[in-house]
């Protein structure tokens, strides 16, 4: 069975549009954690795809209540929310299922990714789409707008991933933006860093709270631009 894990990013949906008609399944771990325009995305990649793309959950839904639950914000070793969010709801799915093959949407400059998708699960087969066509995540944002699919709101926000609003895994730049952007998901998760005692950031100096971050540290890099050269435009027409 070859299978799609989506993501619900503009890398994803290009790698599976790549290969729509040999893919078994598609299918998108969703998080109530996500931009609220996630959702209206994923109806508009169906359209495109000419396939129901099956959406599952965890029971815990969002990240506020695995962090709740487990005290648990940030290692260097990963975080609960993804374990628990996506990666128990994919294990759970694999269930009695055998001879699987994995669709992921890592680009070009990912290829590293590619390595230790494929340690780190040898159970399953894996193949990389984007990789193999050579496609940085710049020209997979330039396919989808000539595809006529409008990328997710958080990337014309400025970020680069439809991640989860407030992702643990985020830097300072990243948290000052979502202070700016979102406050009331900023307050939410610095009121659960105190309640359990740890924090998702830190420097030489040790741990840094969300609520004592200086506004003006860390950087965050300007938007992803698309970029639809000719060669891109050539995979199209030839799809």
């Amino acid at each position: 069975m070859l299978v799609s894990w989506f993501s619900a990013g503009v890398s994803s949906f290009i790698a599976t549009y790549l290969i729509k008609d040999e893919v078994d399944k598609i299918i998108y771990c969703h998080i109530e954690d996500q931009h609220p325009d996630t959702l209206r995305y994923v109806t508009d990649c169906e359209k495109i795809l000419c396939r129901k793309i099956e959406i599952l959950k965890s029971p815990y839904g969002n990240v506020d209540n695995v962090q709740k639950q487990f005290r648990f914000i940030n290692s260097a070793y990963g975080n609960k929310c993804t374990e628990i969010l996506k990666k128990r709801v994919r294990k759970e799915w694999e269930t009695g299922k055998k001879n699987l093959t994995y669709v992921w949407g890592f680009d070009f400059n990912e290829r590293h990714r590619k390595e230790q998708t494929e340690e780190s699960m040898p159970e399953v087969n894996h193949i990389f789409p984007l990789i193999d066509h050579q496609l940085t995540k710049q020209e997979c944002h330039g396919m989808a707008a000539k595809l006529g699919v409008k990328r997710p709101k958080m990337y014309d926000l400025g970020y680069h991933n439809n991640n989860c609003i407030g992702c643990p895994k985020g830097g300072m730049g990243y948290w000052n933006k979502i202070r700016v952007d979102f406050p009331e998901v900023f307050e939410k998760r610095a009121r659960r860093e105190r309640e359990i005692g740890h924090t998702c950031l830190k420097d030489a100096n040790g741990p840094i709270y969300l609520e004592e971050l200086d506004p003006n540290r860390g950087r965050f890099e300007e938007e992803i631009m698309e970029d639809c050269n000719i060669i891109c435009q050539l995979k199209i027409h030839r799809l």
